[in-house]
């Protein structure tokens, strides 16, 4: 199969023995099981508190002893003999050896992560009204359709007819158009567990193509794409373009080939995401290009509602020219 190499690197990486490991299900119940456990630890941190104040927990003894900041006098045995180790070390010419690591993001999204910016207070603000938009979205958690427009469905529908996909107009017309862009898309668990938005986005984000030192970039926000991007209209007859009618040459696991953003796409199956339906496992390569077109349509309007297009742009821009 054609995937970009680093794509299928990682894919290898994350294979698991036990598929039930992704199920929405089971991470569910593991979630109320880490609730239980929380409270028992709660439990017992309020009760050793509380023996602490009775004075039911001795003073003496602990990290103190050795490191001398404890009012309490250490045990004179135990400081000889923390001494005389230190000198062994030390006449042995012993090192101590203390590793680190970086943690960094894998992907080029500049909004990743909330950063410190004081140099431009707009985007403390942005960020700030990015999370209300998501928590408290209120009146704004309009209809997908509202978003991602009829029109923009039927464009997208000719163009998968066209490759020879099959057609999923009944899931846009008894379920996905009729979403909240928050509570019902963004939001939905199970739509997470499935794949269908995060694994074309994984695929097309960034593709990195050969005889060229800048990647390929797909019409999004959470990348370092510096088309314009200020309104949907903008956003969709590029995003169209990029997934069906731009050719990349790219290094696949055997060989250099050069295909569309779209043939780069893969079937997610039941078998490694066990949430997805049979029925949609067989749909699963136009049924994720239409979410991610969701995907990327909402963000673009929750962008271009908390702020100004020229703002939240330049300071994107700005952002990407400075982490990458």
């Amino acid at each position: 199969e054609s995937v970009p190499l680093s794509f299928t690197k990682n894919e290898e990486k994350v294979k698991t023995i036990f598929p039930w490991l992704r199920s929405y299900m089971f991470r569910r119940q593991l979630s109320f099981a880490g609730v239980a456990s929380i409270f028992f630890f709660v439990g017992a941190v309020v009760s050793f508190v509380i023996m602490k104040m009775n004075d039911h927990v001795p003073d003496a003894g602990g990290a103190g002893q050795y490191l001398g900041t404890s009012p309490v006098t250490p045990d004179s045995n135990l400081a000889e003999a923390a001494r005389n180790g230190l000198a062994n070390m030390a006449a042995s010419k012993r090192k101590l050896q203390v590793s680190t690591w970086n943690i960094a993001a894998i992907n080029n999204n500049p909004f990743e992560y909330w950063i410190t910016y004081d140099e431009n207070p707009e985007y403390e603000k942005i960020m700030t009204d990015i999370e209300a938009f998501l928590e408290s979205p209120g009146h704004k958690d309009v209809s997908v359709s509202a978003v991602f427009t009829e029109e923009m469905f039927s464009e997208l529908e000719k163009r998968m007819d066209g490759v020879g996909w099959d057609n999923v107009r009944s899931y846009w017309d008894s379920d996905f158009k009729n979403r909240k862009i928050i509570s019902g898309f963004m939001k939905d668990p199970l739509l997470g567990s499935k794949r269908l938005a995060s694994m074309p986005d994984r695929i097309t984000n960034t593709i990195n193509v050969v005889g060229s030192d800048e990647p390929a970039l797909r019409p999004t926000v959470i990348n370092m794409y510096g088309g314009d991007l200020g309104n949907l209209q903008l956003w969709w007859a590029a995003w169209e373009k990029f997934m069906f009618d731009t050719p990349l040459t790219i290094q696949s696991k055997d060989d250099i080939i050069t295909k569309p953003p779209y043939q780069l796409l893969q079937p997610i199956k039941k078998a490694k995401y066990p949430d997805i339906t049979e029925e949609e496992e067989k749909v699963s390569l136009p049924l994720q290009t239409m979410c991610g077109a969701i995907f990327d349509a909402i963000l673009v309007h929750m962008m271009n509602t908390v702020s100004e297009p020229d703002v939240w742009q330049s300071l994107k821009k700005t952002m990407v020219e400075n982490l990458n």
